[in-house]
C-alpha cells in the first residue's frame, strides 16, 4: 500500500478530492492546499494520466516531529528509501520549512541528502553513489516541526498537458481552466463561450473534460523510469484512459479574440489536444 499527496491551489481540495474519489484511490483526505489518499505504487500511473486540477503527484515516504538536524537525520534515514531508490539512481533534495525550528532550507537539503545516502550505503554495500539512473526527486516540507518526506512521482506540473508547446503572454494554467469548467458543471450537451480567449486554454480544457480526454495521456512522468513501476502499468492505463473519450456529444465552443497571432496559437493547441472539430476561433 502507498500514500500520495497531491498539492493544488487553494479553494480547489474539493474539486481534486472528487477526481481522486472518481478514479478509485481509497481514504481521501482533503487539507488545506492538498488532498491525500491510499493505494497501490501503481496507481501513481492512474493519478498522473488523468487527474485534471491537481498539481503534481508526490509519494509519502514518512511524517515525523523534528526540532533539530539531528531528529532530521535519525527520522530520514529511518525510512525505507532503498524499497524505491535504486544503487546507481539519482536523488536529488528540495523543499521548504514553515513556521517550524528548522527554518534554513539549505541546511535540511543536506541533512536530508545525508540520511538518505548513509541508509543507502548500509543497505547496498556501497560508499560512493554515482546517481547516473532514474530520477528520483526527493521533497520535504517542514509545517510547524512536521517532517513529510516525498518522492515526486510526476516531473514537470501536471498543468503541462503537452498540447500547448505556445502561450500568450498571461496565460492561464491548464488545472485552474480545468477547474473553472468543473465549477460550470460543463455538460456534453453545452455550448461554452470564451470572448477573450487568449491561446484557448479555458475552450480546450472545457472540450477536453466533456469528451472525457484524459489530460496526462500524451506526455511523460517522472516515475515511468521507476524500477518499481512496471513499464506495462502505464502502456495499460493510457489504453484505458484513450477508450474512454467519447467525441458523441453535442458540445461546441466558440473563442474570440482580438490578438489574431494568439488565435493561430490556440488553433494549434486545439489540434494538438484533439478537440480542433468541437472548438471554433474567430
Amino acid at each position: 500500500m502507498a500514500t500520495y499527496m497531491i498539492p493544488c491551489l487553494l479553494g480547489l481540495e474539493k474539486l481534486v478530492g472528487d477526481e481522486v474519489k472518481r478514479l478509485g484511490l481509497k481514504n481521501v483526505r482533503v487539507e488545506n492546499g492538498r488532498i491525500f489518499c491510499d493505494g497501490t505504487p501503481d496507481d501513481c500511473a492512474r493519478l498522473n494520466i488523468n487527474l485534471r486540477c491537481g498539481a503534481r503527484v508526490l509519494l509519502v515516504l514518512g511524517e515525523f516531529p523534528a526540532r533539530s538536524f539531528e531528529e532530521l537525520f535519525q527520522g530520514t534515514k529511518a525510512l525505507p528509501w532503498e524499497e524505491w531508490i535504486g544503487a546507481y539512481d539519482a536523488f536529488p533534495v528540495k523543499g521548504y520549512s514553515l513556521n517550524s525550528t528548522l527554518f534554513s532550507v539549505s541546511d535540511c537539503q543536506s541533512i536530508i541528502k545525508k540520511a538518505v545516502v548513509e541508509r543507502m550505503k548500509s543497505k547496498y554495500g556501497i560508499s560512493w553513489f554515482d546517481e547516473t539512473g532514474s530520477v528520483y526527486q526527493i521533497q520535504f516540507s517542514i509545517m510547524k516541526d512536521k517532517v513529510s518526506l516525498l518522492l515526486d512521482t510526476t516531473g514537470a506540473g501536471l498543468h503541462k498537458r503537452g498540447y500547448r508547446p505556445q502561450a500568450n503572454a498571461a496565460p492561464i494554467k491548464e488545472t485552474l481552466a480545468a477547474a473553472l469548467c468543473d465549477l460550470a458543471r460543463l455538460r456534453p450537451y453545452h455550448t461554452l463561450y470564451d470572448p477573450m480567449c487568449g491561446s484557448g486554454t479555458i475552450l480546450i480544457e472545457g472540450a477536453m473534460m466533456v469528451h472525457n480526454i484524459a489530460p496526462g495521456v500524451n506526455r511523460y512522468f517522472s516515475a515511468e523510469r521507476w524500477d518499481v513501476i512496471d513499464e506495462k502499468v502505464w502502456t495499460d492505463e493510457r489504453n484505458r484512459a484513450r477508450d474512454l473519450v467519447n467525441y458523441d456529444t453535442d458540445f461546441i465552443a466558440y473563442g474570440s479574440d482580438i490578438d489574431e497571432e494568439a488565435l493561430e496559437i490556440a488553433k494549434i493547441n486545439a489540434k494538438r489536444a484533439g478537440v480542433e472539430r468541437k472548438i471554433k476561433f474567430e
